[in-house]
């Protein structure tokens, strides 16, 4: 017997059913079908016994006929029952082969349009739905619970029509055999089922405290793990063991109680079963002594008594897994029903030009900005300023101050609370998004990258790309002779985690992308951070050429980079309060001047 687990129960089961019933809808029909079928393969296995009852019945009596001189065995109509039966079996199952393909593809159906809609679904969710979730988070949903819902939805329906055709049709059966036998068989299933209740209501704590330690030991192994050069630094060996024991002995106490109770209800409830079973015999051979009932009405007895135990533990086992998976679907559910990104207008301001041409000069202008990731905790205050094409602007100020926040909201990567952004003096918001994003090219301080070539990451930024554009691009981005030394060049396959390239290399890629893209505005958000002062200053220069005609927006730390930019914008917790180039800012001896001041303090 599996080891027991405590259900996931669902808030909303019925909600949660009735959108599940919304996907399961176009398939009714390849349903309703593999439903009879599975009844028809039922009724004809539970008929099966009865057959070979008969069998029993007649090698018996032509045995004792032919002791009594007479004939003997019929073997002809033993032969045409055999016959029957094999039939029966046979004809049953091909038709659980076939409803077992139709359910599969029932499930993978379901599965994909689940996938399909939840992948949709995601590119039109704002940006502030993942700041409030983990990715792990997202990834089970699609992933696990996806899984859950298509491996157990079509099966577990069935599984609960098919157990309850079994119990209906098995006592049917063994009533026509004896009255007195099924009430001395079905005495023992309410014993059975009060010693299991008793049994799972001892042992639910103990299997909710396995999950609990589980989880705890997992998480800790998984951070003394991933932090082990600050464990050995900071000498914490010892307390790290010392918890480890802790939860491990937790741990052990709650496994094995837990998997006591487990072991303990099989053995009691079968020995119940067998006590019934020995009874069912003993009284069933006693009325065959009688001449009341036939010896192969006991065999067929007896092997409907075994047959009904397993549909009664089989619905109380899927009334678990049922739960579980209405859990599974309500998460899924829950993420397909978000609330979605504002759509586009209806009419957006083309960007392009008769020719397909992009027609944007790179006018920027923030009017009376007002923003906050929650409307009550307002960031960014009444933010105004114009940018002509064609400008360097660099925006900096302290940590929280709301730099990268004015950029991502430059994109429209969330919506404003208040006020508006306007390019080429039309709000963003009269632009398709997709239309507003093509224009800007973004370097971002965490070097994204996926599993493909270094062509494949580099085109990524310009998908018609040409292999001369992209080495024109990596020589721009002065990583065309480091990729020249790699075993396959361009071709190497590399991904976010790949070992033997350096987190500065990996950013010299990023840089590549956008020079690729060649866009009309751009964005650099600390896009240098990883890099050495050196190779630095090299971007630096490429970039002097890429800015020319284009509207630059960079965010710094490091104040030496920015000196040479043509606006400096000074932010401090949401407010602007400073503007101007490096020299009239320092000789204000403000904000600006303390800040790049502190940089170089001994």
């Amino acid at each position: 017997m599996p080891p027991m687990r405590i259900a996931e129960k669902p808030k909303d089961f019925k909600g949660t059913f009735r959108q599940l019933a919304s996907y399961i809808k176009p398939y009714y029909a390849r349903i309703i079908l593999s439903l009879v079928l599975m009844v028809t393969s039922t009724v004809m296995c539970i008929y099966g016994p009865r057959l070979i009852g008969n069998v029993t019945t007649l090698i018996a009596q032509g045995i004792l006929d032919k002791y009594a001189g007479g004939s003997g065995i019929d073997f002809e109509t033993i032969g045409k029952l055999i016959t029957t039966i094999l039939a029966i079996y046979g004809i049953s199952a091909l038709i659980d082969y076939f409803v077992n393909l139709l359910h599969v593809n029932i499930a993978i159906n379901i599965s994909y349009k689940l996938r399909d809609d939840i992948s949709k679904k995601i590119n039109r969710l704002p940006l502030k739905y993942f700041d409030s979730k983990t990715h792990g988070d997202v990834l089970s949903r699609v992933t696990n619970d996806v899984d859950n819902i298509s491996n157990n939805l079509t099966s577990t329906v069935s599984q609960v029509l098919n157990s309850m055709v079994n119990i209906v049709g098995v006592l049917f059966m063994m009533i026509s055999i004896s009255f007195k036998l099924t009430l001395v068989a079905l005495i023992v299933i309410p014993a059975s089922g009060l010693v299991a209740a008793f049994i799972v209501k001892k042992s639910q704590k103990h299997f909710k405290a396995h999950s609990k330690y589980l989880g705890e030991i997992n998480g800790h192994v998984e951070e003394m793990y991933s932090g082990h050069l600050l464990v050995k630094t900071y000498n914490y060996e010892e307390e790290s063991l010392r918890r480890f024991d802790e939860l491990n002995d937790e741990l052990y106490n709650a496994a094995f109680k837990s998997q006591f109770y487990s072991g303990v209800m099989h053995p009691l409830t079968g020995f119940l079963q067998n006590v019934g079973y020995v009874a069912v015999c003993l009284i069933g051979g006693f009325e065959v002594i009688q001449g009341r009932m036939l010896i192969g009405e006991i065999q067929s007895f007896t092997t409907y008594v075994r047959r009904l135990q397993q549909p009664i533990s089989s619905i109380a086992q899927l009334m678990n897994t049922i739960q579980t998976m209405i859990a599974a679907a309500e998460r899924v559910f829950t993420l397909l029903n978000e609330k979605e990104e504002e759509k586009d207008v209806k009419d957006p301001v083309k960007i392009t030009d008769e020719n397909g041409n992009i027609n944007i000069q790179g006018n920027v202008t923030f009017e009376n900005v007002r923003f906050g990731y929650d409307p009550d905790k307002i960031i960014i205050n009444d933010f105004s300023m114009y940018v002509a094409p064609g400008k360097d602007v660099a925006i900096v100020g302290p940590t929280g101050a709301g730099k990268t926040t004015l950029v991502k909201l430059l994109m429209r990567f969330y919506e404003l609370n208040g006020g508006a952004i306007y390019v080429d003096f039309k709000n963003i918001r009269d632009y398709s998004r997709k239309d507003l994003r093509s224009i800007f090219g973004m370097v971002l301080q965490d070097a994204w990258l996926f599993d493909g070539t270094i062509k494949e990451n580099i085109r990524f930024g310009k998908p018609d790309a040409t292999d001369e554009e992209i080495y024109e691009a990596c020589r721009l981005a002065h990583v065309d002779r480091f990729i020249k030394t790699l075993e396959n060049g361009y071709d190497t396959m590399i991904s976010e985690d790949t070992s033997g390239i350096s987190q500065g290399q990996k950013q010299l890629l990023t840089i590549a992308r956008a020079f690729l893209k060649d866009p009309k505005i751009l964005i650099l958000d600390e896009a240098t951070s990883s890099v050495d002062t050196r190779t630095e200053q090299l971007i630096q220069d490429s970039m002097e050429e890429l800015r020319k005609g284009r509207t630059a927006f960079t965010i710094a730390h490091r104040l030496s980079t920015i000196r040479n930019a043509d606006i400096i914008i000074v932010l401090d917790k949401g407010d602007v309060v400073e503007v101007g180039d490096h020299v009239s800012l320092m000789e204000k001896k403000g904000f600006y001047y303390n800040l790049y001041n502190s940089q170089f303090e001994n």
